[in-house]
């Protein structure tokens, strides 16, 4: 006896036919494969365009505010504007410290850091009272874990920072630094 043929094994349909390699479908691959390899490209113009939108438009930066007051040393007279050590402030009530440096603390490890502490100190309210400068933040400036308002200040486009740090007074935030050597 002979097989009966099943009529679906020899209907063609389009699982079985071979695709079709027309225009459309090489410009899709050849746009594929140009993508694999420009994409890259393509992102880094993007990711610059966006920066130089930023530096171009002041996208990102905090709000700077002018301030010139004349501040002294907390605890010694009083006054509205004050300086509790090498990175932070006080103005009335606020509690301002300041960002991007760290100075020695006046109750440090060794005498070392302590005398530094307060170089830092009278040389940051030398700083501040030498007239105008900006200081950064807004109306709602975000806080540290002691509730200090964190702000950057600056004079004439040059910040307190680097100011604090070229002359040996503090570190850069993150920066590791033994005072007692």
């Amino acid at each position: 006896m002979l097989p009966t043929r099943c009529p679906t094994l020899w209907r063609t349909d389009s699982l079985t036919k071979a695709p079709r390699f027309d225009a459309a479908w090489q410009r899709r691959r050849r746009w594929r494969a140009a993508w694999r390899r420009w994409r890259w490209v393509v992102y880094t113009a993007v990711l610059l365009g966006l920066w130089a939108a930023t530096r171009l438009f002041g996208i990102g930066e905090g709000e700077w505010q002018p301030m010139e007051r004349q501040f002294t040393v907390c605890g010694q007279g009083s006054s509205f504007a004050c300086v509790v050590d090498g990175d932070t402030l006080r103005l009335g009530d606020r509690r301002i410290r300041l960002t991007g440096f760290d100075a020695p603390e006046l109750d440090g490890m060794c005498d070392a850091e302590r005398k530094l502490a307060r170089v830092a100190r009278d040389e940051l309210t030398a700083w501040l009272n030498l007239g105008a400068f900006e200081i950064e933040g807004g109306a709602e400036a975000p806080r540290d874990q002691y509730g200090r308002e964190l702000r950057a200040l600056r004079r004439g486009g040059e910040a307190l920072a680097d100011t604090m740090t070229e002359r040996g007074l503090a570190r850069h935030s993150g920066f590791a630094r033994d005072w007692c050597d």
